[in-house]
């Protein structure tokens, strides 16, 4: 059995071997701390009615009405976005990283190299997987209420959408594709600075490690967590943006459509106070510390039982192949 898998594993191509790396990292880190993903989208979302409670309010509130799996509510459509979009994140930028090194040997290889590529990748993966992004945001905006089953600030008496096919259908029946990405400007101007300044400071931070601790997972741990809380802080008025676009038709209070990145920025500071823009950001950091920590750590470990080659071996490699083609196409 032990032969027969390596076997596998050595037939692998490195992309995909850098897929299913990216995708383990990325589902696993988001059920950790998919609790405090809730509370943080209903913070976003639902001002007056958690914000006033604060967080472990907002906890209790969570546990009494709806239970244990009301930290989880989205959470399926989370983990089913998480792990294409974490796959394509991971791989992309490892793709991204390489072809630069080809094409522009000039760029060296230091931290910069990795902002351009964690960009370029996070921006690809956004692209692909937003449409689940909306859904499960809008199945996390909704509360059930404690006396019965019906949804609090959602138009209608019964819950909106029963699960993830469900909210697909009946977003693309009311809107089509631009209501499945509804509020995805704002996402790409989050992730372009947000994956590359995350990549960056991770990278950067790991160059500062001695190399006999390189490979210890508490110095990983460290780097990914200081590279997601960085990176975070930057980036986080927009991801506020984006959660108001995605839920705007389900909020009963809304009378004017949110309109676009820019405008709806300038209208929730205007109408919330600037402060709405920074909205659960204290849960954020404590989301993303394990989070990104967790990412990088799981991505790092896969990477080492699939028997990924280094980076630099891998562009090595590629390199190599272009040349032996190119030696054979001269011969034929």
């Amino acid at each position: 059995m032990n032969a027969s898998m390596d076997g596998v594993i050595e037939a692998m191509p490195v992309f995909a071997k850098e897929l299913i790396a990216g995708g383990v990292a990325g589902g696993v880190a988001k059920t950790v701390v998919a609790p405090l993903e809730r509370v943080k989208i209903l913070f976003q979302t639902r001002r007056a009615e958690f914000q006033s409670i604060g967080l472990f309010g907002s906890i209790r509130k969570i546990a009494k009405t709806e239970g244990l799996l009301g930290f989880y509510r989205g959470n399926g459509a989370s983990v089913a976005r998480i792990v294409p979009y974490a796959a394509l994140h991971y791989m992309t930028y490892e793709e991204y990283r390489r072809w630069i090194i080809r094409w522009f040997p000039d760029v060296g290889r230091g931290p910069v190299l990795d902002l351009v590529a964690g960009s370029f990748a996070g921006g690809t993966a956004v692209l692909f997987t937003y449409p689940l992004d909306l859904v499960r945001t809008k199945l996390a905006y909704q509360v059930v209420g404690s006396s019965n089953s019906s949804v609090k600030g959602v138009l209608g008496a019964e819950q909106v959408y029963r699960g993830i096919l469900d909210c697909f259908s009946k977003t693309f029946k009311e809107a089509g594709i631009r209501g499945l990405y509804r509020g995805v400007a704002p996402s790409l101007y989050g992730i372009f600075p947000y994956a590359g300044l995350k990549f960056y400071f991770y990278e950067e931070m790991k160059l500062h490690v001695p190399e006999e601790n390189k490979k210890d997972i508490a110095v990983k741990l460290v780097c990914g967590s200081v590279a997601g809380l960085l990176g975070q802080t930057f980036t986080y008025p927009l991801d506020v943006v984006r959660r108001q676009m995605q839920v705007q038709r389900l909020m009963a209070s809304n009378s004017a459509e949110l309109k676009g990145t820019m405008e709806t920025l300038v209208m929730i500071a205007k109408r919330q106070g600037w402060k709405q823009l920074f909205s659960g950001l204290s849960i954020n950091y404590m989301k993303v510390v394990p989070s990104v920590a967790i990412g990088f750590t799981v991505y790092d470990v896969m990477k080492s039982n699939l028997r990924v080659p280094s980076r630099d071996e891998a562009v090595i490699g590629v390199e190599l192949n272009e040349q032996s083609s190119h030696t054979s196409s001269l011969h034929s």
